[in-house]
């Protein structure tokens, strides 16, 4: 496990240094309440983006949020860095109306090859000299982009007949190749979900791989955009990692708005903040591991089942705090919807009788999965991706610190009660499938420590200063312009969410930060030159879900 001390130290960049570096590049401000904000040329976008890397040492492409509005498109390029992310800066990229067409950053960052598929998808932006500029969430044939003004949802979409040909009909054999076109799925167990991946193969050895999503997806963003921020928008989040990961979800989207809206949430309701995502994230990791064991090795009986045994307990629990046992919507801006269930006594015994039997289950676990054999063959040296690749392709969470990309929000970007309580990161430097499976592993215990600290001070709190939500007007109308991007440390990673305020109650522009889609872009490195079998358990262990991808 990584310390402190071996952490790169990062280069401290004030706005004065950025302001020199891009010189007259710069063509003025855009601020963000985050992030300095700097408007550049459309033409300038590597260049620019290339000094902010090298120079100023912002290696991580976090988002690209994509919008117009009345006189223009713009592009917002999010940068943080990895050895510090609360180092932000905003790089904003306007284009006219009439020629949306902006210089693609993709030879910077191999993350914006997704990242501007999809603004082009969904807002109509073109950018020039993008490898592959093919839809990404919508099918070829769509007509028109969803995001974009003007864009009329009662026209007919017509699925051309050519769609429908037999995609490996030209296919055919020659002495010099023996390449063969495979799908996997969209319909299969090894996919978890809707996902198509288009795989090339040469004899046994896969090539080529092409993710295809957008099966699942469900405009989530553009029903944040009609819903008011006070209300309506907080019973979405649970949808989007939905099996897992609710109060996480919840408050990427809590933390964006109360800072947009200047909330202070009160101490008290932090502390079960705090407790509460934490209990997702062991749910997140248990249903992680027994559905891996599953891919790699066939183990339906015992680990498979073992881990959805204990996720229920975690359910149990959340079920007595929030009222539900799946989407939660128990977090509030300004707090969480109510206190811990009565009788407490009863609420906390009952948590920390779980937390007392997780120990015992861990060691199970290790004596099941680590040390199988079968499991080790199948995932040392498998699925590797190193720690330069987790970089560019803008990866976080588990799979980023299963290659020792020291990494996590709730330590580097404080946020709830992380920084007053002890526990450790965890980092493995395998780079491989088997790393990532010890990192999620370690992580539920470093939970587990988390958790039993806030029961100690749940426990022992007055209760004449119990406050659950801090008094928040009934309607939130934050000022015209105001834009905003901020993001917690969810079970896959980092989840942010970028909100542009129009001056009603309602956001401008909505967009969701999805760990899933930028660790799944990273599949084709992760598996080119390895087989079949080690594909579907590389996809195992990025631990995607398609309600996230897909949004």
């Amino acid at each position: 496990m990584s310390t402190e001390l071996e952490r790169q130290q990062p280069i401290e960049v004030s706005e004065g240094d950025l302001e020199a570096l891009l010189g007259d590049r710069a063509l003025g401000r855009d601020d963000h309440l985050n992030a300095p904000g700097f408007v550049i040329r459309p033409d300038d976008v590597q260049d620019v983006l290339t000094d902010l890397r090298d120079e100023a040492g912002f290696d991580h492409l976090s988002c690209l949020t994509a919008q117009q509005y009345s006189d223009r498109y713009e592009s917002i390029y999010h940068l943080k860095k990895y050895a510090d992310p609360t180092q932000e800066v905003s790089v904003v990229v306007p284009t006219s109306t009439d020629d949306p067409v902006s210089q693609s950053a993709e030879p910077v960052f191999r993350t914006a090859d997704w990242h501007e598929r999809e603004a082009f998808d969904l807002v109509g932006i073109d950018y020039e000299g993008h490898p592959d500029p093919r839809r990404i969430l919508l099918p070829e044939t769509w007509q028109g982009h969803p995001l974009s003004k003007g864009y009329d949802q009662e026209k007919p979409q017509i699925v051309t007949l050519s769609e429908h040909a037999n995609p490996i009909q030209p296919d055919h054999h020659d002495e010099e190749s023996d390449t063969m076109f495979l799908n996997i799925g969209p319909h299969h167990p090894a996919t978890h979900g809707v996902l198509h991946v288009k795989t090339v193969l040469d004899g046994e050895t896969v090539v080529d791989v092409d993710p295809d999503i957008g099966y699942l997806h469900r405009c989530e963003e553009q029903m944040c955009q009609q819903s008011t921020y006070r209300h309506q928008i907080m019973p979405y989040p649970d949808r989007w990692d939905y099996v897992s990961a609710g109060l996480l979800n919840e408050w990427a989207y809590a933390r964006a708005a109360e800072d947009m809206a200047d909330i202070d949430v009160p101490e008290y309701a932090q502390i079960i903040r705090t407790m509460g995502a934490e209990l997702c994230r062991i749910a997140s990791h248990m249903l992680a591991l027994g559905t891996f064991a599953l891919d790699v090795y066939g183990d339906f009986t015992a680990v498979f089942q073992y881990a959805f045994r204990d996720r229920e307990v975690v359910q149990d629990i959340l079920e007595d705090l929030t009222g539900q046992r799946l989407m939660f919507n128990y977090f509030r801006l300004g707090g969480v919807a109510w206190d811990l269930p009565e009788p407490r006594d009863e609420f906390i015994a009952k948590t920390r009788d779980f937390l007392d039997e997780l120990p015992a289950k861990v060691d199970e676990y290790n004596d099941m999965i680590t040390s199988n054999e079968i499991f080790q063959i199948r995932c040392h040296n498998t699925g590797v991706l190193e720690p330069e690749d987790v970089k560019d392709y803008g990866c976080t969470g588990p799979v980023a610190r299963g290659s020792g990309v020291d990494y996590d929000l709730r330590r580097d970007d404080p946020y709830g009660y992380y920084e007053n309580l002890e526990w450790d990161v965890i980092t493995e430097d395998g780079c491989d499938n088997y790393a990532r499976v010890l990192v999620r592993m370690q992580e539920v215990e470093e939970s587990a420590k988390i958790i039993e600290q806030c029961l100690d001070l749940l426990e022992d709190w007055p209760e004449d200063d119990r406050e659950v939500q801090a008094n928040v007007p009934r309607t939130l109308k934050p000022d015209a312009d105001t834009e905003v991007y901020r993001a917690v440390e969810g079970a896959k990673g980092e989840l942010g969410i970028y909100i542009r305020s129009d001056g009603t109650d309602k956001p401008g522009r909505f967009k969701i930060r999805s760990p899933c889609f930028h660790n799944l872009s990273a599949l084709e490195v992760m598996s080119e030159g390895e087989y079949i079998p080690d594909l579907v358990a590389s996809l195992g262990s990025l631990d995607i879900v398609l309600g996230e991808v897909d949004r």
